[in-house]
């Protein structure tokens, strides 16, 4: 019988090969990055297996496409920007890996949830929990996402926040929030002469209610 998990690494197949085609790579190249074999890349697309997360960062960086793509069918941005090098983001796969190792460790222990209690939840064994948390084996997505969903963590919490990926992820967030204005919006933000006003908008958003109001109260004063 076909659980949840096997249906969502089936779904995660079809977009990472939808991903893969439309930027024209071999599956040879998205395996080398992953330093993993091609069979087993073949397995992901297939849905016979399911990537990690960090995995699927490098794969969304390779294949110029947000991460969110693979949970959420994000649409594809138009926007180009300079990507970091391949190379060096395969090789923190590992540090990533056990990053994610030590936040699920700390928000289980967080959440008062002992590890038979998630194994029951998330209907996956104690011993790879187990394995997961000592970051001997890598944690799928779909693993991942049943165990945030038990957790009541979202599966941002696990993104890549400040590395390459991140950043590259912020600027093609950026770009895509930028190019969903309304045009008239989009040439104020791009004239250089609005930047102050820019700059005073952003001021404002970061300060408490209190220091809003108490700003609103002055100007009114002076209006007065």
């Amino acid at each position: 019988m076909v659980n949840s998990l096997e249906i969502r690494a089936k779904k995660l197949g079809v977009l990472i090969r939808e991903a893969r085609l439309r930027a024209e790579k071999e599956t040879s190249e998205c395996a080398q990055l992953l330093g993993v074999s091609t069979e087993t890349f073949d397995a992901y697309e297939n849905g016979t297996q399911a990537p990690s997360l960090p995995e699927l960062e490098t794969l969304a960086l390779l294949l110029d496409v947000p991460v969110e793509y693979f949970w959420e069918r994000a649409a594809l941005s138009t926007g180009q920007i300079e990507r970091p090098a391949t190379k060096t983001i395969g090789n923190l796969l590992p540090l990533r890996h056990r990053i994610i190792s030590v936040l699920l460790r700390k928000s289980r222990l967080e959440a008062n949830i002992s590890l038979e209690e998630l194994s029951r939840y998330a209907e996956i064994p104690i011993e790879q929990l187990e394995d997961y948390e000592a970051g001997r084996q890598p944690v799928p997505l779909p693993d991942l996402e049943v165990i945030s969903l038990a957790l009541s963590l979202s599966i941002r919490e696990f993104q890549d926040q400040s590395g390459p990926i991140g950043k590259w992820t912020a600027q093609k967030k950026a770009i895509q929030g930028f190019l969903e204005l309304p045009p008239e919006m989009q040439q104020f933000v791009s004239t250089p002469v609005n930047l102050p006003y820019l700059e005073l908008a952003q001021r404002l958003s970061e300060m408490s209610v209190d220091r809003l109001r108490n700003v609103a109260e002055g100007l009114l004063e002076i209006t007065l």
